[in-house]
């Protein structure tokens, strides 16, 4: 089941941990359950889920959480309570902008690159390329195209973390494919709800687990 609240976050947070998960990504939600970059909602949740683990946390810092660029870098200068690292999509409107705000705050920034999007050709030229803490690189089902170009990504990332992943039916061959490329990879209920065998997953716990088991 995916938390939509501080204290479903902490509870999976700590399960995710003690699974094996050595960092943790939320999305803080409203009471409503809408994605928000509000302090408001950001700051109780990170609250709670530092109470529970002691881990890196990552908070998505994008159009979905924010559609408004302007609007998402008043939130992020606003805020109290802020993430280890926030993931910025360089394929939106907005990215160098929310990607400048991060650092002046403490954060540190992942630069979310999505295939088949103008996002890697606009971080190449990026003037915050060199000051990112790492790439994260969203890849369809793996085959020889999507590997060259994981593999083009950690080549020219001048020292700088890629960490490869995919959504839906890709995430756990793409999670395959990042190990034998020696990149850190990620699993959890955000990316697929379903196990290796099939079955839906209940937990991101539940995931890491068995992510660790797969090795087809």
């Amino acid at each position: 089941m995916v938390p939509r609240d501080p204290a479903g976050f902490a509870r999976a947070a700590a399960d995710a941990v003690a699974a094996g998960a050595g960092e943790v990504r939320i999305r803080p939600r409203t009471p409503c359950g809408g994605r928000s970059l509000s302090p408001r909602v950001v700051g109780p949740a990170l609250t709670a889920v530092r109470g529970a683990v002691r881990v890196p946390v990552t908070v998505a810092a994008d159009a979905w959480a924010e559609p408004d660029p302007e609007r998402r870098v008043a939130r992020i200068r606003s805020g109290e309570t802020l993430p280890d690292l926030a993931w910025v999509a360089w394929h939106e409107p907005g990215a160098e902008e929310t990607a400048a705000a991060l650092p002046a705050r403490g954060v540190a920034v992942e630069a979310g690159l999505r295939s088949g999007t103008a996002g890697p050709s606009l971080f190449a030229r990026s003037p915050s390329a060199d000051r990112v803490r790492r790439i994260v690189a969203e890849a369809p089902a793996p085959d020889g195209t999507v590997e060259g170009w994981a593999r083009v990504l950690a080549e020219g990332s001048a020292g700088v973390p890629v960490l490869l992943y995919g959504t839906g039916a890709a995430a756990r061959p793409v999670l395959r494919l990042a190990r034998r490329l020696g990149l850190a990879g990620r699993i959890g209920l955000e990316d697929t709800l379903f196990l290796p065998d099939g079955a839906r997953a209940r937990s991101t716990a539940e995931q890491v687990r068995a992510a660790a088991k797969d090795t087809a």
